[in-house]
């Protein structure tokens, strides 16, 4: 299928909301990983989010380059183009953009999707991130509200963070107290006072429960998904709307429990950020295709080898197909497992 429109992706992310089901949200880094997750979530029967970092956009332009913007173009028009041949429906993000990769990242994508527009077609990104959490909250909320109409008039969803997510993702890191994990309501509250509740644009949230970047066991870090549901309650009691009227998103969420993720789709989460996991996943299944076939990748002791071994596409076959499996597993977590209406 096509990727999605703006109006697509919207129908994407409400009916989520409605049927109390959750969107993962991959990383990729090259054309391999790309279709490890269409073929996860084809064999899930799932539709999903494909979302690159500045990290991914600088590998996806080439590692000698460093051109994210670029990159990141380069991996939207090739995840286009085979996302056609998969039975699925994606939507195409960007993930973490600091304050100091805003004019070569974010802002160069924004102005190429502006022209798209003028030019009768949709944008090229269904959804942008920008990261916030490094700086003070009212720059951030500020930075925010700069944003906004733009991504309105190209009928494209604002991501921001309201709260620190611990840990390092692609050079983006936080190392602050643990009360900086948590976010509070008057932190939500500065935001929607700025922001609005979709009239101004539409945004999806990060709040912040605990979460932390990168790799850590369950019960490595103390997550409060009920967070969520208190903070949705107060935002819904002092605007007057219905019930969980925040669109929120799931960071950090490697080495999370069934039971916590459940608790956080539940509390209105409907897209949640993975990364890590399925990183280890195709790298695992290589590592072990090479001990395995270690004399025929190598020309050990004056011999040749295997080509048909040794051949990329024989290796990457297997990690796509590794990384894959934990696609799937993540749409049985989230929910969305069976639930394309593709």
């Amino acid at each position: 299928m096509p990727v999605a429109t703006p109006d697509q992706y919207a129908e994407m992310l409400d009916r989520a909301k409605a049927g109390g089901f959750a969107y993962p949200a991959f990383n990729v880094s090259s054309s391999q990983t790309i279709h490890a997750v269409l073929q996860g979530l084809t064999e899930a029967g799932s539709d999903g989010i494909i979302q690159v970092t500045t990290g991914g956009a600088d590998y996806f332009a080439g590692q000698t380059v460093k051109a994210r913007a670029t990159g990141a173009l380069a991996f939207a028009k090739f995840a286009t183009e085979v996302a056609k041949s998969y039975p699925v429906t994606v939507a195409l993000h960007t993930d973490h953009c600091p304050k100091d990769a805003l004019a070569g990242f974010v802002e160069p994508l924004i102005a190429a999707s502006e022209e798209e527009v003028r030019a009768g077609r949709n944008p090229i990104f269904q959804s942008h991130m920008w990261d916030g959490s490094a700086v003070p909250l009212a720059e951030n909320i500020e930075i925010a509200k700069e944003l906004l109409p733009r991504m309105k008039a190209i009928n494209a969803i604002l991501e921001v963070e309201i709260g620190v997510v611990g840990g390092e993702e692609d050079g983006v890191a936080h190392e602050g107290s643990n009360e900086a994990l948590y976010t509070t309501f008057a932190d939500v509250d500065q935001a929607v006072q700025a922001l609005g509740l979709g009239e101004q644009g539409r945004y999806i949230a990060a709040l912040t429960f605990g979460n932390v970047h990168g790799v850590y066991k369950p019960g490595g870090v103390k997550l409060r998904p009920e967070l969520l549901g208190e903070i949705q309650a107060q935002v819904a009691a002092k605007y007057g709307t219905g019930a969980k009227p925040l669109d929120l998103v799931f960071h950090g969420g490697s080495g999370s429990t069934d039971a916590e993720i459940a608790l956080a789709v539940a509390n209105g989460v409907i897209k949640m950020n993975i990364d890590t996991d399925t990183q280890y996943a195709f790298t695992r299944s290589i590592a072990d295709y090479m001990f395995r076939n270690y004399d025929s990748v190598l020309k050990v002791d004056g011999e040749v080898g295997n080509k048909k071994v040794y051949d990329p596409r024989a290796w990457g076959k297997v990690a796509e197909t590794a990384m894959a499996q934990r696609v799937i597993e993540s749409t049985r977590q989230l929910g969305s497992y069976g639930q394309s209406k593709s």
